[in-house]
């Protein structure tokens, strides 16, 4: 984008309130030292073909991202009016509930480190909301990340794998002041995370706060030293399963036939996740209690062959 070939490196970028900024193509922004007033909306484009087609590939699950930043000492604010319209509705409606490859994800920050976010919002994510791929010294306050059907029939989820906020190979990560509405994973520990701390969380649907899944994949995936404190869970339009869960694979390569293991089997990952604090969870409606399965991707024959220590 020109504002950030401008202004990427140490400057200072405005998105002005009540703007909407039409994002009809992928977006990979590497700043340097950048304040960015986000008050206005980037809003996604309806065109599902370019996204499946056009957007970057992501090998973890299979996965893709329409908008990226990298970089370090990037300081976004919203003011809680600028956030990223992901225009998931489209999605959910195209797919009715059954999540196909391509969807992008509308918010990954890739390599980067000493970035702050705050008053922000990511609404109508076609898949995870907002995700940190590679980075250190990372923190948000006040973030809000929401995703609803339209034409969902009543009692049916049509926005799976819409998490809210999840990492992966990152470390000194803080969350304070999280509010999500979905239908999968609130919030995701994935593999390779240390050091991070939530606090003030407030999950409306879906899957509750996970550590994982991890063992997915043939390589260290230790999770250590996570605190997740004061968090509210309620059933909303899509329904509360989980509260607080931690899931790993199986220790041997399993065959799968979902998208998101590219045909390929999935499993044998080992590590250990140690120093995980799930404290303060107020619960309402949630189908399933606090929760460790370590059985993921098993096809009936591989249970209890997880490498993964707890």
């Amino acid at each position: 984008m020109e504002a950030f070939d401008t202004c990427g490196k140490s400057g200072n970028i405005i998105f002005p309130e009540y703007e909407q900024f039409n994002i009809s193509a992928t977006v990979h922004i590497t700043a340097t030292d950048v304040q960015i007033e986000w008050r206005g909306e980037w809003l996604m484009s309806d065109n599902l073909s370019y996204w499946r087609n056009n957007s970057y590939p992501i090998a973890f699950q299979n996965h893709r991202a329409g908008i990226v930043f990298s970089g370090s000492g990037i300081r976004i604010k919203g003011y809680g009016t600028g956030g990223v319209n992901g225009n998931g509705d489209t999605w959910y409606s195209a797919e009715a509930g059954e999540t196909q490859e391509g969807r992008p994800m509308p918010f990954v920050l890739w390599n980067v480190s000493d970035v702050s976010v705050e008053d922000f919002y990511i609404n109508q994510s076609p898949l995870w909301a907002l995700n940190i791929m590679n980075g250190t010294d990372l923190t948000f306050r006040n973030i809000v990340c929401s995703a609803t059907s339209s034409e969902a029939p009543s009692g049916y989820n049509w926005v799976q794998n819409t998490d809210g906020f999840d990492t992966m190979d990152v470390r000194n990560v803080t969350l304070t002041n999280f509010v999500y509405q979905g239908g999968d994973d609130c919030i995701a520990i994935k593999p390779r995370s240390y050091d991070v701390t939530i606090n003030n969380v407030t999950c409306n649907g879906g899957n509750g706060v996970a550590i994982g899944s991890v063992g997915q994949y043939e390589e260290d995936n230790s999770v250590d030293n996570v605190i997740i404190d004061t968090v509210k869970i309620v059933s909303s339009n899509v329904r509360a399963r989980f509260t607080a869960y931690i899931k790993t694979w199986m220790g041997a390569l399993v065959p799968q036939d979902s998208y998101e293991s590219a045909g390929e089997p999935r499993g044998g990952g080992w590590g250990n996740v140690t120093n995980v604090v799930f404290s303060k969870f107020d619960i309402d409606g949630a189908s399933v209690a606090p929760l460790i399965d370590q059985n993921s991707g098993d096809n009936g024959s591989y249970s209890g062959t997880s490498k993964m220590q707890l």
